[in-house]
């Protein structure tokens, strides 16, 4: 091979009258002797059998490589020459060349023409090969570079073939946050040593994630993505919300399933549930909705909804928040800080169990698996006005509410 530098040029004296010349052997020449053909193969090629040498190439295609395969013959046994110095046509009239690019033509006795490597070609060739590489190597360094500081503005979900989509991350902190989140680097998602347990930045009630919620980036923050199946769930071990009094419970929610029940959030894990948020199906479209439960068997006469409809449902960073109102007693839905809707109920059943995620029960079986990606999950002991709710969406809540638990705050 060839560091791209022509080799060194050893000047050898003149050979001695008679002698052959230096690389010819005395007298007439040999059969397979040095730059001439053998009865196997062509000029500086090796005989069958034998190594190539690495800096020979092939013939080229269509030259003879036995003599008397379309070169005609003197009756010395070398080719013939025209008076152009090249080779005379063969019987089919085509007419082959003595030299090809990037060969060099030596020339000597009975000798018309052999085949060299042009070292400066191939170094010139070689040296334009490397040219390019680096180019490509600083050309995607530049890429992997504006793909970096690209990172903040998109996340990808999954890819998994699951139908989970690129979430925009553009949600910015809505309301306070704890004095742990203030950098970035300082605020950590789950607790440390377990990547399974979202940790509450205020109550200290963490979330044991399922097989299929898992915690992602979001700009240089965090949130869970479900992949809607039965492991798209987290639970925490004990109930968050006390349903017998005023609370409110928000969520910045991604859905990207297109139908059915998605759940966000809900609680209870006996035989049916005390509230739950998310998405259902209403008059044939999916629909934003909070719904409570009022009697101990799960009953739909027993169930009280408020449904935000007609909105664009798939594929948007949408904010929930759902209250409910002790004293009034009624429940309310804001959607973007935007009220949807508010119904009288009766007292809330509380049913026994924890706060879940990403699912609910219904008559003892889970139902909703969340298919899409949650983050800001915030729980209060108090029943958010409308005032607040818009205050909160454009993040200029009074700092006096503060959240009872809170996890992926972003």
């Amino acid at each position: 091979m060839t560091d791209g530098t022509n080799p060194p040029s050893h000047p050898q004296p003149e050979p001695a009258p008679g002698s052959g010349g230096y690389g010819f052997p005395p007298g007439p020449p040999a059969q397979g002797g040095y730059g001439y053909p053998t009865p196997s193969g062509g000029y500086g090629y090796p005989q069958s059998g034998q190594q190539p040498n690495p800096y020979q190439q092939e013939p080229a295609a269509g030259y003879p490589q036995d003599p008397g395969a379309g070169y005609p013959q003197d009756a010395a046994g070398g080719y013939q020459q025209d008076a152009g110095g090249g080779y005379q046509q063969d019987a089919a009239g085509g007419q082959w060349s003595a030299a090809q690019p990037g060969f060099t033509r030596l020339a000597g006795p009975d000798l018309p023409g052999s085949s060299q490597p042009d070292w400066e070609a191939m170094a010139d060739r070689s040296a334009a090969e490397r040219r390019k590489k680096r180019l490509w190597m600083l050309g995607g360094a530049v890429t992997v570079l504006a793909l970096l500081a690209g990172g903040g503005t998109f996340f990808l979900l999954g890819g998994d073939g699951d139908g989970q989509d690129a979430q925009p991350a553009n949600s910015a902190s809505a309301s306070p946050e704890p004095d742990d989140s203030k950098g970035p680097a300082a605020y950590t998602a789950t607790v440390a040593g377990d990547d399974t347990l979202l940790r509450d930045s205020y109550g200290g009630m963490g979330i044991r994630l399922g097989p299929d919620l898992k915690v992602g980036p979001l700009g240089k923050r965090f949130q869970v993505v479900g992949r809607g199946n039965g492991n798209s769930w987290g639970q925490s071990a004990e109930p968050v919300v006390d349903v017998t009094k005023s609370f409110t419970v928000t969520a910045r929610a991604y859905n990207s399933a297109t139908k059915g029940s998605r759940i966000v959030m809900s609680q209870g894990d006996g035989e049916s549930f005390s509230f739950e948020l998310g998405v259902n199906e209403v008059n044939g479209k999916q629909a934003w909705i909070f719904r409570v439960q009022t009697g101990d068997k799960g009953a739909a006469a027993t169930t009280r909804t408020v449904t935000a409809e007609g909105l664009n449902m798939v594929k948007t960073p949408t904010l929930l928040m759902a209250t409910y109102d002790a004293d009034k007693k009624a429940i309310a839905l804001y959607v973007d800080g935007k009220k949807a809707g508010e119904t009288p109920v009766p007292p809330i059943w509380q049913a026994p169990g924890p706060l879940q995620l990403g699912r609910s029960k219904h008559h003892n079986i889970w139902t909703g698996p969340w298919q899409g990606a949650l983050h800001s999950l915030k729980t209060y002991d108090m029943a958010f006005t409308a005032e607040q709710a818009a205050a909160y969406k454009e993040g200029k809540l009074d700092p006096s509410p503060k959240p009872t638990h809170a996890w992926l705050l972003t």
